[in-house]
């Protein structure tokens, strides 16, 4: 089952506190922090491909079914917090977006790897950020020393995360980012059909490289339809 969101529903995902940010916005700063790394020849990413980056199925937890206008006012609440802007690069023909984490939010690179995956898949065990981040970056070569990142990320003066208690009828402790707000300790992972198995990495390279030659072709079509007048 899809989990859909639609002009009429996204007011209802805005928080209150205008720091923290909506679901929707975190899957697409999620989005942008994962492309920049697995496909950086077509990242700064166009409104095209952040559509068809929050709604894959594949690394994805919840599935979704954004459309265009959703994920324009997810962009449009990230900028207003400053966490990605508008690339306006002397050869871009179509707007592109890149995220601004580093300028908000400085850290170093596996720690930016591990707040995107919870960003896209949401509270995980320190085992499977390790095994899942290895598509975007090389991991820690131990489970301690990436447990030690997570510390770090809940011990800054802003807390980033938070170590949550381990669910009914587990053992291992799962991590939450902290960016859509205090997480709930007791609230069950989604439903099973919408949890995507984690592939081997070689798999994972393999569709990150197709996911940038579907996104290479769809630009070079938007930029000869706007060659051509729009015809």
């Amino acid at each position: 089952m899809l989990a859909r969101m639609t002009t009429e529903t996204q007011p209802d995902l805005t928080p209150s506190n205008p720091n923290i940010l909506s679901p929707l916005e975190a899957r697409v700063l999620g989005c942008l922090i994962e492309k920049e790394l697995t496909t950086p020849d077509i990242y700064p990413l166009t409104l095209n491909a952040l559509v068809n980056a929050a709604n894959q199925r594949n690394n994805r937890n919840p599935i979704l079914a954004a459309t265009h206008e959703d994920i324009e006012h997810a962009l449009d609440g990230l900028r207003q917090k400053r966490l990605a802007t508008h690339f306006a690069g002397a050869e871009a023909r179509v707007a592109k977006f890149r995220h601004m984490l580093d300028q908000v939010y400085p850290m170093e690179s596996t720690a930016r790897v591990i707040l995107a995956e919870l960003l896209l898949r949401g509270p995980q065990t320190t085992a499977e950020l390790r095994t899942r981040g290895e598509r975007m970056a090389a991991m820690p070569a131990t489970v301690g020393e990436l447990e030690q990142i997570l510390a770090d990320l809940a011990a800054r003066a802003e807390p980033l995360a938070r170590k949550l208690p381990p669910q009914r009828g587990q053992k291992e402790a799962r991590w939450a980012q902290l960016l859509t707000g205090e997480p709930v300790a007791d609230a069950p992972e989604a439903t099973p059909v919408t949890v995507t198995q984690t592939l081997p990495p070689e798999v994972e390279q393999r569709l990150a490289a197709l996911e940038a030659e579907v996104a290479r072709l769809r630009n070079e079509l938007e930029t000869l339809h706007k060659a051509l007048g729009g015809a």
